[in-house]
């Protein structure tokens, strides 16, 4: 029997722009349940990084639930939903979000610094070697390929064994092959931890080969 591992459940998100409001998210409710891949699609200002930063506690609706393990996390206090997040999620950024001033094993320390993990050095190694850059340790971020740097950001995420995994476009700057060594980590992931991975993405061959899909437009799920 599978678990729920996420639920959002008539989720709306409302802005203020001026006198006038802004629905990014319209009464979106889905389920995934643990260890499973779903991919959100959609035109630019449909809502999809508003919809992932709900999943993920960066922010909360206007209207509506979003429950992780039987957890309604838009009801944590800020120290709460900081410990939640660093704990059960790992976030990937298009942009790889990774401290330039820090070699590739130091940026994937990081969560763990937080989470005062022991021997976070070894297990910063072990991740950077999982994900094939064991001759990359030491880098900088400006000495290595767009590739790489995504890579180091995905062993970052992994560093805190989080539950989930969600990722804004993670492969919109790289190449065919290195998009494809990424999509082959998060499988490896799902498999291996059982974790359940959400990425947004614009790339039409890698929606196929997630299991599950959302269609956004206008802050609505369609089925076009």
């Amino acid at each position: 029997m599978n678990t729920k591992r996420i639920i959002v459940e008539n989720v709306t998100k409302t802005f203020k722009d001026g006198i006038s409001h802004i629905k990014a998210l319209d009464d979106i409710s889905f389920s995934l349940n643990e260890g499973e891949d779903l991919a959100i699609i959609g035109p630019s200002g449909s809502g999809k990084t508003t919809l992932l930063n709900m999943i993920g506690g960066l922010d909360k609706p206007s209207k509506g639930k979003v429950i992780i393990d039987g957890k309604e996390i838009n009801r944590l206090n800020d120290r709460e939903l900081s410990n939640f997040r660093n704990k059960t999620i790992g976030f990937i950024f298009q942009f790889f979000n990774l401290q330039e001033y820090l070699r590739a094993y130091e940026n994937v320390m990081i969560p763990m610094i937080f989470a005062k993990v022991k021997q976070s050095k070894e297990k910063a190694l072990n991740l950077l070697k999982e994900v094939g850059l064991e001759k990359r340790i030491n880098y900088f971020p400006r000495q290595l390929s767009g590739g790489e740097m995504q890579r180091v950001a995905i062993a970052r995420s992994l560093a805190n064994d989080p539950k989930i995994i969600l990722a804004d476009e993670p492969t919109a700057n790289l190449d065919k092959e290195s998009a494809e060594k990424v999509l082959k980590i998060f499988q490896k992931d799902i498999s291996k931890r059982g974790v359940s991975v959400i990425m947004i993405t614009h790339d039409k061959e890698l929606c196929k080969k997630f299991k599950n899909k959302i269609y956004l437009r206008d802050g609505k799920i369609t089925k076009d």
